[in-house]
């Protein structure tokens, strides 16, 4: 039977070969040798430089590649074992390289009138990258299709039904493209400015992966208008997970991660009152943990971590991770990072960046 799961350091080492772990600095061969799991993550250096590490789940950080700029989100293929980390909005540039080699990474640019959002997906079988784009003098968010065999190639787009995509997915079967439209106007000419906070619209839409075709859009209620709509993953059943950042009164307490599946209405989580106020209306990252049936999301504003039952939602732990970034499950619960250099229990002279990818490959069970 195949599965997917956090590489084991036997998997990794088999899959890197000789050549990688002969590169390694003895510190960081036996890291990897204690390894349970590898995951990857965008830092900033001591020197002010950007790179890729990958990192156990102790913080003991294995191996860098070079950035040309800041990035945020990364997506890993099981199928391929390729990693592409994208450029930070309004970046146009994403990285591809796989982490288990020193082969020359690919670096591909967004169309002159694109740019990336941080964001994107493969296609199950590794032969399609997906990237959330803002077509900015259009004012309408895309989904830009690369080639995986092909170098990455661009071969089409499609919309993504809404303004300011961030976070997307794809479903386990490749047939659904998953996207957090955000709501919020930006263009590159003023930077990272939020252009409509007062006449946002933020929706998740479900998109045929083979057409482009909207399946189904799910606008939020108008009294969360600006309840912006950022991060997504998938449960083990399909159910998807989204959740939220507020760019309303700060006094305003807002639902800020909710779930829905095909064919069903928007449910949000009620979370308790201290934990909203905790998470200063700002969820940063989120992600599930399939085996164990866990949500987990961080929260940099609020400087905390929280653990959700995904069945019944009630808050299960809620950890105060000043500086929190990006959270990806763990053997058990979460790993989670912060932008002070904290990786689990471990400090190192970086700033994580806002998100983790879990390094995985199918493996046989």
């Amino acid at each position: 039977m195949m599965q997917s799961g956090p590489i084991n350091r036997r998997s990794f080492v088999k899959a890197a070969g000789i050549g990688f772990l002969a590169s390694l600095a003895p510190r960081s061969l036996m890291a990897l040798e204690r390894a349970d799991a590898v995951y990857a993550s965008g830092i900033r250096t001591a020197n002010g430089s950007f790179a890729i590490a990958t990192v156990t789940e102790r913080g003991e950080i294995i191996d860098q590649v070079a950035l040309p700029a800041r990035a945020h989100g990364m997506a890993f293929s099981a199928a391929t074992g390729k990693t592409v980390a994208f450029a930070r909005r309004p970046g146009t540039y994403a990285m591809i390289f796989d982490p288990r080699d020193k082969g020359e990474p690919i670096v591909i640019s967004s169309r002159d009138d694109r740019h990336f959002y941080g964001h994107g997906a493969f296609s199950p079988d590794g032969r399609i990258l997906y990237a959330s784009e803002n077509d900015f003098d259009g004012n309408r968010g895309m989904v830009g299709l690369y080639d995986a065999t092909d170098r990455f190639t661009r071969i089409g787009e499609y919309e993504t039904y809404g303004i300011g995509p961030h976070d997307m997915t794809v479903s386990d079967d490749g047939r659904l493209l998953i996207v957090a439209n955000g709501g919020i106007e930006t263009h590159p000419d003023f930077g990272r400015t939020k252009l409509n906070l007062g006449a946002m619209q933020p929706s998740l839409a479900l998109i045929d992966a083979a057409t482009g075709a909207l399946i189904e859009k799910h606008v939020l209620p108008a009294e969360w208008s600006q309840l912006s709509t950022r991060h997504v993953d998938l449960d083990g059943e399909g159910r998807i997970w989204f959740a939220c950042q507020y760019e309303g009164r700060r006094k305003d307490l807002p639902p800020l991660i909710g779930h829905f599946a095909k064919g069903e209405d928007l449910s949000f989580v009620a979370l308790p009152e201290e934990t909203t106020r905790r998470l200063a209306n700002y969820v940063g990252a989120i992600a599930v943990n399939r085996s164990e049936g866990l949500v987990g999301i961080t929260s940099p504003k609020g400087g905390a971590s929280v653990t959700i039952d995904a069945r019944t939602g009630k808050v299960l732990a809620e950890i105060a991770v000043p500086e929190a970034a990006g959270i990806a499950p763990a053997r058990e619960g979460f790993a989670v990072s912060s932008y002070d250099g904290d990786f689990l229990s471990r400090r190192s002279d970086v700033a994580w960046d806002q998100h983790i990818v879990r390094v995985s490959q199918r493996v046989r069970a």
